[in-house]
């Protein structure tokens, strides 16, 4: 039942991109990272203070290349948000469990540890033919750069992903591993903002003038966001790992009912199709990576 809480994560991060979506009419890229990244730190500082924990670290090089592929994994999937239906930017950033899944079966493959997975590649091949079913009906001419963005961050957040499995591995707590993510959001964010503003007005400026609308959208990303980072720790910890992979997929099923209620999102029937091809993919990759760590284990 613990895998359960992924069910909830995944409809946080659903309600983040709905914030998303509606803050960048008014607010940058940058300063809705920047935002997002202090707001976690703050939740999280707040959790280890009453817990008496610590937020010491040993491998502060191995929290920066996470930080570093996470916030530009992050920064180019928020910066698709405001050029994409909800669904699509959601479907093709969920695309990275199949890129991780490639990825590691891949690299064993080439430095012959584990036999080549025909089924895995049919896998991937056959993602890509739901994302070519996706994007053709609901993206039009002007919008194929943020679909394009999109499908870049999910593949940048399949490296973000594997480098929190191996900090763990290295017996990194979570909430350590989450807060120093957020530090990176926010100081990245913070320096891409200073540029971007010097380069537009040629002054250096932190925020541009927001009002109260628009504080309570970049609070409400970083707290969606956090509590969705902390469900989908505790599901992946303490549930069955094949069913918590399995239930993130359905993010896309809570975003495209949301962008339909919100913005009268339409996905026709093609479109459907490439999102149920797309999470079939998804769930045939994770059998298969499961199916092949299990079997490794026993030789």
């Amino acid at each position: 039942m613990q895998s359960l809480w992924m069910l909830f994560a995944s409809f946080m991060f659903s309600l983040m991109g709905v914030c998303v979506k509606l803050a960048s009419a008014s607010s940058s890229t940058s300063e809705m990272v920047m935002c997002r990244g202090a707001t976690g730190m703050v939740i999280i500082y707040a959790m280890v203070r009453l817990r008496g924990l610590s937020l010491h670290t040993h491998l502060p090089w191995h929290h920066a290349w996470r930080g570093f592929v996470g916030v530009s994994a992050l920064w180019l999937w928020f910066f698709s948000f405001p050029r994409l239906p909800l669904a699509t930017a959601m479907t093709l950033n969920y695309m990275a469990p199949i890129w991780i899944a490639a990825i590691v079966f891949t690299l064993g493959w080439w430095h012959q540890q584990r036999r080549f997975e025909w089924g895995l590649a049919a896998a991937i091949l056959t993602s890509f033919a739901g994302v070519a079913l996706l994007l053709k009906p609901t993206i039009h001419a002007e919008q194929w750069l943020g679909g394009a963005v999109a499908l870049l961050s999910g593949v940048v957040s399949a490296f973000a992903y594997l480098q929190v499995r191996k900090l763990g591995q290295l017996g990194e707590p979570e909430y350590r591993v989450v807060f120093y993510f957020s530090a990176a959001g926010m100081i990245g964010g913070m320096l891409s903002g200073m540029l971007d503003s010097y380069l537009d007005t040629g002054h250096v400026l932190l925020l541009h003038a927001v009002s109260a609308y628009d504080v309570v959208l970049l609070v409400a990303i970083g707290v969606t966001a956090t509590i969705a980072q902390i469900a989908m720790t505790r599901a992946y910890r303490l549930g069955a790992m094949l069913v918590t992979a399995n239930l993130q997929y359905s993010g896309i099923v809570f975003s495209s009912i949301l962008g339909i209620l919100l913005w009268g999102d339409h996905i026709d029937a093609y479109g459907w199709i490439g999102i149920v091809i797309i999470l079939a993919s998804g769930v045939a990759a994770t059998f298969y990576n499961a199916r092949s760590s299990s079997t490794s284990r026993k030789i």
